[in-house]
C-alpha cells in the first residue's frame, strides 16, 4: 500500500511567505520613502539616484544582519533548551515519561494510551520526542541563521530594485509620481500575491499594505520637503 502524502495547508507557507513578503515590502517602501525625500528636498537627479543606491545596498545589509542576529539568537535559544532536555532525561528519565505522556492526556489521549505512546517515541527518540512535543522545536522549524539573512538581503534587494529603476529612467520632473505610483502597484500586487497564497482575504492584505506605505511615502516626502526649502 503506498503511503499516504502530507496535506498540503496555506498555512505551511506561512514562515518562508512572511519573511519574502516583509523583506520586498521593506524594500520597496524604504527605497521608495528615501526617494521621495531627497526628491522633495530638491535633490538633483544624480543625487536622487544615489540616495536609491544607498537605501538599496544599506537596507540589504541591514536586514541580513538584523536577521541574522536575531535568527542566530533563536538558535541559541533552541541549543540551550535541548542540552537542558538532554540533561533532564540522563538525570531522571522515569519523570521525563511522566512529562510526556501528561502532554498526550492533555492533547486527549486516555492516560493508558499516552502512556504507550510515550513508551514508543522515547524508545525511538527520547529528546526528539521531547523537542517535538514538549519544546516545540522540529527539524523543520529549526532556525538557520546564514539562510535567513540571505533571504531577508535578498528579498529586500529584489524590492528596493523597482523604485531605483524608476529613478533611473525616470526624467527628474517625473520622478515622485512614477516612485510613488510604481511602489504602490507593486506593493498592492504583493499584498494580494501574499494574501491568496496565505489563505487570507485579497481585498484586505491589498488595502492594508497601500494604505500605511502610501502613508510612509507621504510623510517622508513632506518631512523633506519642508527641510529642504532653503529659509526665507
Amino acid at each position: 500500500m503506498p503511503r499516504p502524502q502530507p496535506e498540503a495547508h496555506a498555512v505551511d507557507n506561512v514562515n518562508w511567505l512572511r519573511a519574502a513578503v516583509l523583506g520586498a515590502n521593506d524594500g520597496i517602501v524604504s527605497t521608495a520613502s528615501l526617494v521621495l525625500g531627497v526628491a522633495g528636498s530638491h535633490a538633483s537627479h544624480g543625487n536622487i539616484l544615489l540616495a536609491a543606491v544607498a537605501g538599496l545596498v544599506g537596507g540589504a545589509m541591514s536586514m541580513a544582519t538584523g536577521e541574522y542576529v536575531s535568527v542566530s539568537s533563536q538558535a541559541d535559544t533552541e541549543r540551550a533548551a535541548l542540552e537542558q532536555e538532554r540533561r533532564e532525561l540522563k538525570a531522571d528519565g522515569p519523570a521525563e515519561h511522566r512529562e510526556l505522556a501528561a502532554i498526550y492526556v492533555r492533547r486527549g489521549l486516555e492516560p493508558p494510551l499516552a502512556r504507550q505512546v510515550a513508551d514508543q517515541l522515547m524508545a525511538r527518540d527520547a529528546l526528539d520526542a521531547h523537542a517535538r512535543d514538549e519544546l516545540g522545536l522540529s527539524e523543520r522549524s529549526a532556525a538557520r541563521p546564514l539562510q535567513a539573512a540571505m533571504a531577508s538581503a535578498c528579498s529586500f534587494a529584489a524590492g528596493a530594485a523597482l523604485p531605483l529603476v524608476v529613478v533611473a529612467v525616470a526624467p527628474v520632473a517625473k520622478v515622485v509620481p512614477a516612485v510613488a505610483l510604481a511602489a504602490l502597484v507593486a506593493l498592492a500586487i504583493l499584498g494580494g500575491l501574499a494574501a491568496r497564497s496565505g489563505g487570507a482575504s485579497v481585498s484586505r492584505g491589498v488595502a492594508r499594505v497601500t494604505f500605511w506605505s502610501a502613508l510612509a511615502m507621504v510623510v517622508t516626502f513632506a518631512i523633506g520637503h519642508l527641510v529642504g526649502v532653503p529659509a526665507a
